[in-house]
């Protein structure tokens, strides 16, 4: 098993329809507004960003997004990331009930030297710190969808 590398998944009932919930998640230069551990979003250009995370941890994670899909009709949205961090994560958003069904898929490896020293016994943290930060992000979605 390589010890550095995640896979994370999480999902997210959302008060909102899908096209509202699509287009919140595509604007990803407004995150820091709605997710608190999105401390920072720098666009390069039109496709490519560099985002700053920190979660309960104290370290900040900075990795380069590059938008890899991004299809309004199917309702995915999925970057490819270098950085901190080296892969690959998706939203998909569906109908649930009167509202969404937002699913999001990461896979990673861990290039950060202090993440990949610890990486066998810090693992069950990092998760958790992981999950915290998905907690908080849905949270915010969702109150921020809930204002506009």
């Amino acid at each position: 098993m390589d010890w550095t590398r995640y896979h994370f998944r999480s999902l997210w009932a959302l008060p909102a329809p899908p096209a509202a919930v699509f287009e919140a998640l595509e604007r990803a230069e407004d995150y820091p507004r709605w997710w608190r551990q999105v401390r920072e979003v720098n666009r390069i250009d039109d496709t490519t960003g560099v985002i700053r995370i920190r979660s309960l941890l104290p370290y900040d994670m900075t990795i380069t997004a590059r938008e890899a899909r991004r299809d309004p009709a199917a309702g995915v949205l999925e970057i490819a990331m270098s950085g901190d961090l080296d892969g690959w994560a998706r939203w998909t958003i569906t109908v649930d009930g009167t509202g969404s069904l937002a699913r999001y898929e990461q896979v990673v490896e861990v290039h950060k030297p202090l993440l990949r020293r610890f990486a066998v016994p810090g693992r069950p943290v990092f998760r958790a710190n992981h999950w915290l930060m998905m907690r908080a992000g849905r949270r915010g979605l969702a109150g921020h969808l809930e204002a506009v």
